[in-house]
């Protein structure tokens, strides 16, 4: 029996999941493992939600809540979208768990003491007025290889190659908008070179790989593997396994491809079989399947399997990495910060989410990008699912059971042209087989949708509407045939509408979850409760989808802005005496979720100071910070607080920053 160990690229837990996403990862492995279990292999579909990375940090920040705040909200978010899907893991877990902590610790010392591993003191980007050093993906410039903007401090998505931080053009802070220095650190370092030998000699056999797979590693290779960091100066994340090291923690793309492995563990653990995750990861037979993005090619395919070379354990390495292409939007490249999206959760409110499984996988981003457009959209489910796929159902089962009392059964004598239309099907069927096998999902699909025309053309052809009359044998022949089409259709096309296709069997009174072999039975059919297998998209439904995405794409770029108001004369503005203080010290006041009591150094002495900020920001990150201040408003009573002043901020949308000035000044400096 064929062993699999199938995995998709962990989805960070930092936003909701869009098509865009659901083409690139989940769908296809979803189709691929349920393409395998046809054919009674031993499969196992792992998953997961990478809750390290610094664009969780980011959101969190900006939010004024904890990481573990967002990834909590995010991880039930992807996973619900998930299940509205129909796209079925053995297991999802998460990055933040203790478990998954412990292995990537494990994995650092085993490298660590293994030689793979050593320290390097360095420069690295540090945020002066946010006093702290940043993390790649806090930095963003424009690529020092194509020249593109948007680039972070690890990796341009244009171009799609890995970036020192150092060599960004024009780097700027995404936390503070400022341009970082270099300032001195030291962190520990993957060796990747000293790999190079074992995975040349292993991507050799890697023949049978995507060709633009393959293209992108070797580039990688030609151009020469540098040693990379896999520590970063943050609080969210593994912490080094280090004695008397603080501060430091995994770098995220060193312990997000683990949670492979940690999501298994937890597997084994919930079926009441602690050691059962190692025969898939330790036995050679296994093959690990790799399902992912395009961007994620060199993480799977250089630096995760570096990383498994480095272990004690004799870890499998993948197998196979069919990573895809991108998809676009309406002829444009998905953009969550513009809203220039489709997110599953808001598609399933409106939508059948097995109506997106069809449309992604019949034009699936396999060698190159794909668009998803909602006219197309429209088109595919109305005239392949409807007219061609669901008319064949219909029109066969409403005959046979008006005819023939529901039942399909094989006649005495076929005919030669049935025997040929027959044999054509079974030609689509082993097409389809390969196809599936390699991940040719749009072939697949394409296939599946001939073999039902076919069926709908037979039909036209042997016209059992006035055969009935004369010949009622050659109407059974007739359904017959048909009726074999839509069982063999009843088990190829699962793996794409898997509860359509249970609706269907359920109607042909066969078992709810088919095998590839029973293609080649013939069983009589006896037909129960049929109903129509789709319904159709109107023009109404699309026409609003457009309207919506354009909207909200508008409403980003477009942002409201309060009206000013009116004049003031000079000598109004005079009176007010803003100056700069320090904090002291600040706490929450009780029974109220957005008020800090604040006490402050104005340069004269000190002042206490209510401020509605609490929501934004924890006590904690106020003192010793400089703010912003309006010192001469009359004093009033907050929640029996006296407040001697206001400190001045800014709101952008949900977000509110304090105002505080640019470099170092002394308390009481005046404001003018």
């Amino acid at each position: 029996m064929e062993k699999y160990l199938v995995t998709s690229a962990l989805p960070y837990a930092n936003g909701k999941l869009h098509i865009g996403h659901v083409a690139g990862a989940y769908l296809p492995a979803d189709i691929f493992v349920r393409y395998k279990r046809l054919h009674n292999a031993d499969v196992l579909y792992i998953c997961g939600t990478d809750e390290h990375g610094a664009p969780i940090s980011i959101a969190a920040e900006k939010e004024g809540v904890t990481p573990a705040d967002i990834v909590e909200r995010y991880h039930s978010s992807i996973k619900n979208s998930f299940d509205g899907l129909n796209i079925e893991f053995d297991n999802f877990s998460g990055t933040s768990r203790k478990a998954h902590h412990e292995l990537s610790q494990t994995f650092f010392t085993e490298l660590l003491e293994n030689g793979f591993i050593s320290t390097k003191t360095g420069k690295q980007f540090y945020d002066e007025k946010e006093k702290r050093f940043l993390p790649d993906r806090y930095i963003e410039g424009v690529c020092p290889h194509c020249g593109k903007d948007g680039a972070r401090g690890d990796q341009c998505d244009a171009c799609g190659k890995l970036i020192d931080a150092e060599t960004l053009v024009n780097p700027i802070s995404k936390i503070s908008g400022a341009t970082p220095i270099l300032k001195e650190t030291f962190h520990w370092c993957l060796d990747l070179p000293k790999f190079t030998e074992k995975l040349k000699t292993w991507l050799e056999t890697k023949e049978y790989w995507k060709e633009n797979v393959v293209n992108f590693i070797m580039s990688w290779l030609k151009e020469g593997l540098i040693e990379r960091a896999i520590t970063r100066d943050i609080n969210w994340g593994v912490p080094i396994p280090i004695e008397g090291v603080e501060g430091k923690v995994l770098y995220v793309w060193f312990d997000a491809p683990i949670g492979y492995i940690s999501s298994t563990k937890e597997w084994a653990e919930s079926i009441g079989e602690p050691e059962k995750w190692k025969d898939y990861w330790l036995d050679q037979e296994t093959r690990l399947i790799h399902f992912i993005g395009k961007d994620n090619i060199p993480f799977h395919t250089i630096i995760w399997p570096s990383l498994l070379m480095g272990q004690n354990e004799k870890y499998i390495l993948p197998y196979d990495v069919p990573a895809n292409e991108y998809l676009t939007l309406e002829g444009e490249k998905i953009s969550t910060s513009k809203n220039w999206a489709i997110w599953v959760e808001d598609f399933l409110k409106d939508f059948d989410g097995e109506y997106l499984r069809y449309a992604i996988a019949a034009n699936a981003p396999e060698n190159k990008d794909a668009d998803f457009n909602w006219k197309e959209f429209q088109s595919r489910i109305n005239s392949e699912l409807n007219n061609v796929f669901g008319n064949l159902v219909n029109r066969v089962f409403t005959f046979t059971q008006k005819r023939f009392e529901g039942v399909i059964a094989k006649p005495g004598k076929v005919s030669v042209k049935a025997k040929e239309t027959l044999q054509e099907a079974m030609d689509l069927v082993v097409a389809i087989d390969e196809a599936f096998n390699t991940y040719q999902i749009r072939k697949a699909i394409k296939l599946i949708m001939d073999i039902a025309r076919r069926g709908n053309r037979y039909c036209d052809e042997t016209q059992p509407w006035k055969t009935i009359k004369e010949t009622p044998e050659d109407t059974k022949e007739t359904l017959y045939v048909c009726g074999k089409l839509i069982q063999m259709i009843s088990v190829i096309f699962y793996p794409v509408i898997p509860t359509h296709i249970t609706k269907l069997r359920v109607m042909m009174g066969l078992s709810e979850i088919p095998k590839w072999d029973e293609i080649e039975e013939t069983p009589t059919i006896t037909l129960s409760d049929i109903a129509p297998l789709f319904s159709k998209i109107e023009d109404k439904q699309v026409e609003e989808q457009i309207a919506i995405l354009t909207e909200k794409s508008k409403a980003v770029q477009v942002k409201e802005v309060t009206p000013i108001k009116a004049n003031i004369e000079f000598d109004d503005f005079m009176k007010a005496d803003l100056r700069v203080v320090k904090v002291l010290t600040a706490e929450k006041i009780k029974k109220t979720d957005k008020l800090l009591k604040v006490e402050v150094d104005d340069g004269i002495g000190t002042r206490t100071v209510v401020a509605g900020i609490s929501k934004h920001y924890k006590p904690e990150d106020l003192i010793g910070k400089n703010v912003v201040m309006l010192v001469n408003l009359n004093p009033r009573k907050l929640r029996g607080v006296e407040s001697q002043g206001m400190i001045l901020a800014c709101t952008d949308g949900d977000i509110l920053t304090v105002l505080h000035p640019e470099k170092e000044v002394s308390s009481g400096s005046t404001i003018s």
